[in-house]
C-alpha cells in the first residue's frame, strides 16, 4: 500500500507548493507519525508511505504556513481508513483561505 497526495491552491487555480505535511498511523497507544514533507513545485507528495499496514490513518497540512496566517482553517486534518493493503492511497486537497475539500483520488 502506499499512500500520495496532491495540494491545488483553489484561489490561484495553481498546485500548492511547499505545504508540510505530516502522516500518522493510529494505533493501541494513539496516533504514531510516520513521516513529515512538503509538497513539491506540483503540489504533490508522491510518497508519503510506500508500505503500510490496513488501518486508520490521519494527514495534518498546515494551511496556516502556506497562506501566512489568512485562513480560517489553520491546519486541515484528514482521517481515513485503508482496508485494501496492497492498494494505492491517494488522497487529494482543494485548498482555500474560507473553505477545503477532499476526497478518494486515483
Amino acid at each position: 500500500m502506499s499512500i500520495s497526495t496532491h495540494v491545488l491552491d483553489a484561489v490561484t487555480g495553481r498546485p500548492a507548493a511547499g505545504v508540510e505535511v505530516t502522516l500518522s498511523a493510529r494505533g493501541d497507544a494513539g496516533w504514531a507519525e510516520l513521516s513529515t514533507r512538503s509538497t513539491d513545485d506540483d503540489g504533490r507528495i508522491p510518497d508519503l508511505a510506500k508500505e503500510a499496514a490496513a488501518g486508520v490513518y490521519r494527514l495534518s497540512f498546515d494551511t496556516d504556513a502556506y497562506l501566512d496566517g489568512a485562513t480560517f482553517y489553520p491546519e486541515v486534518i484528514v482521517v481515513f481508513r485503508v482496508t485494501d493493503a496492497a492498494a494505492h492511497h491517494h488522497v487529494p486537497l482543494l485548498l482555500s483561505p474560507f473553505a477545503y475539500s477532499t476526497y478518494r483520488g486515483s
